[in-house]
């Protein structure tokens, strides 16, 4: 009996029910464009992580992006004297229990108007930045805050961290990619190794491996595992933010050696190699734009730097900005000056090779 009633005032009430169609078409939607925007990242990641770090990705390219979008988006307008600025980071952890969401490598990469040659800007993972919903916090923690729980999102944490990024330096970000270690030692093996050039040992905290000082060629899973390192060396992490710009410049170097930039074919060879281990943020630039700018670059041979910072302060061993060099380090970046700061300041150079 109960039954029969319920079924009745199911069938009373089922005309006042709203039809499903629009709510299942914008669902649809949705998932259609979630769908098209993961399988561009995809397509797009290992051509970006190597056109990236060659300064590719310019707002010029693009002279229908609204000029308000990089305000929107977290970012400055600071690259309107011709420079570009790549923000790359790297992810230790995802695909592994848990799942970390800690940059541990942020790299800014920036290249001049005059096409000079790039610039690789190491910027602390303990550096004392503000990030939005958080307060005061290490640089890495932005793109711990962005990414969220329960499942980590790669493209909301690199989005907060270039928001950061761009307050910190004053630049606009013109692209990016975010590398898991997991995609950065499939990229690695797509290349057939890449040779990194050390000047003191190091000792693996995870594998007990040593690497010599010197020039050795280094396979996936090895460039993975020096990466990782930044216990027992003298400066910590930033001696392992100076181990990723002599990986990313032997990167550069392989793939100008194996003509992979500039060989339609070979370069579709790696377009698959990271998979889900890359995200990227390349506006939807179309790959023979992209290859339009390297013949611009006079060189290919980077320059390494890193961020001027402070002694840690303790108990939070946050990095705070060097007083007197980070604002003259940071004006140079902005005005597109970073030749003569190397010049007034060699010492800061930290060798790629």
């Amino acid at each position: 009996m109960v039954e029969d009633d319920l079924r009745a005032a199911f069938a009373r009430h089922e005309s006042l029910t709203p039809s499903t169609g629009p709510l299942r078409a914008a669902i649809d939607r949705i998932a259609a464009t979630r769908r098209r925007r993961r399988q561009r990242f995809q397509a797009a990641g290992v051509t970006l992580a190597l056109l990236a770090a060659l300064g590719v990705g310019a707002p010029q390219l693009r002279p229908d992006r609204p000029a308000s979008d990089s305000f929107q988006s977290g970012q400055s307008a600071g690259s309107s004297n011709g420079s570009l600025n790549v923000l790359l980071v790297g992810v230790d952890g995802f695909g592994e229990e848990p799942p970390y969401r800690l940059a541990d490598s942020v790299l800014l990469v920036h290249v001049p108007a005059d096409r000079s040659r790039p610039y690789l800007i190491s910027l602390p993972r303990d550096l004392e930045v503000s990030v939005p919903g958080r307060g005061t916090d290490k640089l890495n923690s932005a793109f711990f805050t962005g990414a969220t729980e329960p499942r980590p999102d790669l493209d909301a944490g690199y989005d907060l961290t270039r928001r950061v990024v761009a307050d910190l330096t004053g630049v606009r970000v013109d692209a990016g990619a975010v590398l898991t270690f997991a995609g950065l030692r499939r990229i690695t093996d797509a290349v057939d190794g890449v040779k990194v050039c050390l000047p003191k040992e190091v000792k693996s905290w995870h594998t007990r491996r040593t690497f010599p000082a010197g020039c050795q060629q280094l396979d996936g899973a090895a460039s993975v595992d020096l990466l990782r390192q930044r216990r027992d060396l003298p400066s910590g992490a930033l001696d392992r933010d100076r181990n990723a710009q002599r990986y990313v410049a032997a990167l550069i170097r392989r793939a100008v050696a194996q003509d992979v930039l500039t060989n339609p074919a070979r370069l579709a060879a790696l377009l698959s190699a990271a998979g889900k281990g890359m995200t990227v943020d390349d506006d939807g630039l179309p790959l023979t734009r992209l290859m339009a700018v390297l013949p611009e670059l006079k060189s290919v041979d980077p320059v390494g730097l890193s961020l001027p910072v402070g002694p840690p302060v303790h108990p939070s061993a946050r990095l705070p900005l060097d007083p007197k060099q980070g604002p003259a380090f940071l004006a140079a970046l902005g005005e597109d000056r970073l030749a003569q700061w190397v010049a007034q300041h060699p010492e800061q150079v930290n060798p790629t090779k």
